[in-house]
């Protein structure tokens, strides 16, 4: 009875949501009629419709957690349009929100990368947070005893090594073994829809590439969530019980800026646009700005002797322990670089040409952050990035058909 019961309100969100597209295009219809026949007396007197995250979509999701115990997977930037904290916001609707799973960097998001993060206890509401993270990614059925619905709220920024997509995979794949429903609530792409990147090779996978896709995949973490399913890339091929809520108002052509750093090494819309193509520094012995206020918008080392921008990294908010930690870096300022549309591998390219120590250059973590081995190998013979980028070509193609299915946004 319960599963029926849940079914009868996933078919009435599915309902409601089909009603508010149709809605939406008509009144898109009448809205372009008139601005054909009329001109605004004043510019600024436009009316722009501000985009609503999946959180927003309130009235799709409250009733699927009514009387129910439920678990929710966040961290600092789950907040509604009105900056209230979705935790915050369940407890004010009497949700019975039983515990807080919380990801890399922890629930208020101020970890370092990579940092342990131990359980612990929310301060303002009480409730008992769960690390997803280090030795226990995945919840286990002890953690999950007293949930009966869980809901997923993550700000993702559309980079196959951000971590975010891994930890989604992991609580879906925990959520269709306990037969617990998956509620998530969408949230847009700050990179839209660039689609970008060699795809990575089963074999090279790992917490920071998990699944057969380019760098950069150009959906939202609903979409993907709904491909993860699809494509039963869970263990053993299950598939987890999942309504995704979407935004609303919103296309993937859109500028998204993020009214909260997602994560301490993403500080600004500049460091999220540029942080797929200089992560990759993060295998190699250049460091990519941690410790600096400018991360992921400058990159350096005490290799590169021969470039023009210098900065000295110290320890900071995410960054306790730097790479090169109060030594002279030499390198390249992007913080006023024009928004990039695609993986750039000018800079890594650039950063390898004048390096002093090419012997050191790559380490072990590159491989795993390019998901194949054949990049590395490209960069040392010199190859062109023209020439790098068409071996992405075929890969690329086959990725774009598969997620066709997937797809909850316009490609306007």
């Amino acid at each position: 009875m319960k599963n029926s019961k849940f079914n009868r309100i996933c078919t009435s969100v599915f309902k409601n949501t089909v009603l508010f597209w149709v809605l939406l295009m008509l009144s898109c219809g009448s809205q372009n009629n008139q601005k054909r026949s009329t001109t605004p007396s004043h510019p600024n007197r436009t009316r722009f419709i501000k985009i609503q995250t999946g959180a927003d979509n309130t009235s799709n999701y409250l009733p699927l957690l009514q009387q129910k115990r439920v678990g929710i997977v966040t961290n600092q930037a789950g907040l509604l349009s009105n900056n209230i904290h979705i935790v915050d916001y369940l407890i004010s609707q009497q949700i019975n929100v039983q515990k807080i799973f919380a990801p890399e960097h922890g629930f208020r998001g101020t970890a370092d990368a990579g940092e342990t993060i131990v359980d612990g206890k929310d301060t303002k509401t009480g409730l008992p947070i769960i690390s997803l993270y280090g030795n226990n990614k995945k919840p286990n059925p002890e953690q999950l005893a007293n949930i009966d619905i869980l809901v997923f709220d993550l700000q993702d920024v559309g980079a196959r090594f951000y971590t975010y997509i891994s930890s989604l995979h992991y609580i879906m794949e925990a959520c269709a073994e306990n037969n617990i429903p998956l509620v998530v609530l969408d949230r847009p792409n700050p990179n839209g829809g660039i689609v970008d990147g060699p795809v990575l090779e089963k074999e090279h996978s790992s917490f920071v590439g998990m699944h057969p896709i380019p760098v950069l995949h150009g959906m939202t973490i609903g979409e993907y969530a709904q491909m993860i399913n699809g494509e039963k890339w869970l263990k053993n091929g299950v598939q987890c019980r999942l309504v995704v809520i979407p935004c609303l108002y919103y296309n993937r052509k859109m500028a998204y800026s993020l009214p909260v750093r997602p994560s301490p090494n993403l500080p600004n819309d500049q460091s999220i646009n540029l942080y797929a193509s200089l992560c990759f520094f993060e295998g190699t012995n250049v460091s990519v700005g941690r410790g600096t206020e400018l991360q992921f918008q400058i990159y350096g080392s005490p290799f590169l002797q021969n470039m023009p921008f210098t900065f000295t990294p110290q320890p900071n908010l995410g960054a306790k322990e730097p790479m090169y930690k109060g030594v002279l870096c030499y390198g390249e300022n992007l913080s006023n670089q024009n928004k990039v549309d695609r993986l750039e591998l000018k800079w890594l390219l650039n950063a390898y040409k004048n390096t002093t120590d090419k012997q050191t250059f790559f380490n072990n973590f590159f491989t795993k952050l390019a998901g194949t081995e054949l990049l590395q190998k490209q960069i040392e013979s010199e190859m062109t990035e023209d020439a790098i980028r068409a071996t992405w070509k075929q890969g690329i193609a086959d990725f774009l058909k598969m997620r066709k299915d997937y797809l909850l946004y316009e490609l306007k």
